[in-house]
């Protein structure tokens, strides 16, 4: 009997501390609202596709035996991105950062490349600062938009989305258009 009580006595001591110890963490924390934010971008993307400086380089392509969507890029060709960001469309615009990051052709019968690009800005108001994009990109599609989903900075935990537009095409040189919303803390 005595056996029992001491052992139903360490048994209650025991289950109390886990009651204490459980207490902790099942308090509520107050809201914290912070205020949302709001930044739209504008900016050109100006991609080389060949000579002697790409931005875009090949670095890992399918082995296919057959070429099914015709297309002259096939089926699973990854690049590795590098590009520049400018204020303008022009040559001689003020670079204000760079694009990095991978796609990979990932139709198998369209030109649509899934992205993970990094814009990093820097100079300006948001230097050192980034958002991150991550999405389906349609590429003969003249306008469309990409996901924003997170970003570093200024853009810390952000949000929101960027629409595109094809300024310039000549089959060496790409220029898009971006005007970006982004939704940050």
């Amino acid at each position: 009997m005595r056996g029992t009580l001491t052992l139903t006595w360490i048994l209650m001591v025991c289950l109390s501390q886990v009651a204490v110890q459980s207490q902790h963490y099942s308090e509520s924390l107050p809201y914290d609202s912070r205020p949302v934010k709001v930044t739209n971008l504008h900016f050109f993307l100006h991609e080389t596709l060949r000579g002697k400086n790409p931005t875009v380089v090949m670095v890992a392509q399918a082995n296919n035996t057959s070429n099914d969507n015709y297309s002259s890029v096939p089926f699973g060709t990854l690049y590795a991105i590098d590009d520049p960001l400018k204020i303008g469309p022009g040559d001689n615009s003020e670079v204000i950062g760079n694009a990095l990051g991978l796609g990979i052709l990932a139709g198998k019968n369209s030109t649509t490349v899934v992205m993970y690009l990094d814009f990093g800005f820097t100079t300006g108001k948001f230097k050192g600062s980034s958002i991150s994009i991550f999405s389906r990109n349609p590429l003969i599609e003249t306008e469309r938009e990409l996901s924003v989903v997170g970003g570093r900075g200024e853009f810390r935990m952000a949000e929101g989305y960027a629409r595109l537009k094809n300024y310039f095409f000549d089959g060496t040189t790409v220029i898009i258009e971006y005007n970006v919303t982004v939704i940050h803390y």
